[in-house]
């Protein structure tokens, strides 16, 4: 596997100088600076670059070009809009980039009810908690029919939550859901997202699919004519939230994905942590069936609750056995001669970070703990294979 490390440019405490450090040789990053839906202009794509050039790594993928709320939806002025992506991926093509990581999300990427929840060990973890988000849904967005969402065990459980609850712990939870993600927008509030989500309104899963395969027979063969290969990132949590349909979720819907259009440019990154939190979800099997479209590896592991809810676990810990997950990655590599870019996906806020203001789940010294681990993992997998 090809090592790298996610980057959020010149603003990140995270500098190239530590990724080098960690021993990753590529870079995930993106103009976090161009709103969504703009073009993406060569000397913008060229200065990123050549920043990470400098310091010795390579931009290996592209996270992400973002998809303009107007193309999930087909309305207004998607076409423009799919436009403008389309002149981004030949403008990165032209930079000498050409994987490029996206999702198809509604309104929100991925969604955590807590985003500094303590570990046994002190450490801090993102979680998902489905009471704390039935308290979200039913109590702070006030979201009609959204108990239909939840068992009665889990609505009596956020009800009496709720009525505990102080105003400091309910804006906490606000700000875990609104404004502590990459990819939501800065300083939204109750109102705005509540505007947001109402666009949604009456659109169904096989509506939100047909706008993915709209825009990839769309984009799909301008990538393919310039050598770039698109990885959609599935959802995360794998289930719908908010009244909110998701699409990427399963092995059915990642079937759905590959068959919208024939090509190898039309590929996943395949994410244990996002599909892990789903039970349903054979990781090894699918990584097998799925082998000749993954184009893109974010590996974690999260620990699954009963209820739905679930923390992010150490890399070799957790619901997910990374074992047999890394063993089929590397199988698929050896049998194709290949070498799949990796990265370790978020991390515990552990030792010094505990003290800095960080990026929720992207400090540097629990991704450096995950990567380490999985470098040794996939050392002593390789070995026994051979």
């Amino acid at each position: 596997m090809k090592e790298t490390f996610r980057w959020y440019g010149e603003t990140d405490l995270v500098t190239l100088s530590d990724i080098k450090q960690a021993g990753a040789t590529g870079v995930v990053t993106a103009l976090h600076h161009i709103r969504n839906g703009e073009v993406w202009e060569i000397d913008e794509i060229q200065k990123i670059k050549n920043t990470i050039l400098n310091a010795g790594l390579e931009w290996t993928f592209i996270e992400s070009i973002p998809i303009h709320e107007n193309i999930k939806l087909r309305k207004g002025d998607y076409l423009i809009r799919i436009q403008n992506y389309k002149q981004s991926l030949i403008n990165v093509a032209k930079c000498g980039i050409k994987n490029v990581c996206y999702n198809f999300m509604p309104v929100l990427d991925w969604t955590r009810t807590h985003l500094y929840w303590e570990l046994k060990d002190k450490s801090t973890a993102l979680r998902f908690d489905k009471v704390y988000m039935a308290i979200f849904e039913c109590y702070i967005m006030k979201l009609e029919g959204a108990e239909k969402s939840y068992t009665k065990d889990v609505l009596e459980l956020a009800n009496s939550k709720f009525l505990s609850m102080s105003v400091h712990e309910k804006k906490q939870l606000e700000d875990s859901i609104l404004k502590g993600l990459p990819g939501t927008v800065d300083d939204l509030t109750i109102p705005v997202f509540k505007e947001m989500i109402a666009q949604y309104k009456g659109v169904t899963h096989e509506d939100l699919k047909s706008n993915l395969s709209f825009f990839l027979n769309e984009v799909i063969p301008v990538a393919e004519a310039n050598g770039i290969k698109m990885a959609i990132h599935p959802d995360d949590p794998p289930f719908d939230i908010m009244g909110l349909p998701r699409i990427i979720k399963n092995e059915d819907d990642l079937e759905y994905l590959v068959n919208c259009i024939d090509s190898v440019s039309n590929g996943i990154t395949f994410c244990t942590g996002s599909l892990g939190a789903n039970p349903k979800n054979n990781l090894p099997k699918m990584i097998e069936k799925f082998k000749d479209r993954i184009h893109f590896l974010h590996l974690r592991n999260v620990k699954r609750e009963n209820d739905g809810s679930f923390y992010e676990d150490n890399h070799l810990e957790g619901s997910s056995d990374m074992y047999e997950i890394v063993k089929a990655i590397l199988k698929i590599e050896k049998e194709k001669g290949i070498s799949i870019p990796m990265r370790p996906d978020h991390g515990h806020q552990m030792l010094d970070d505990l003290q800095k203001e960080t990026i929720p789940g992207y400090s540097v010294i629990g991704r450096l703990r995950g990567l380490a681990e999985l470098r040794g993992l996939a050392l002593g997998i390789s070995k026994s294979l051979s």
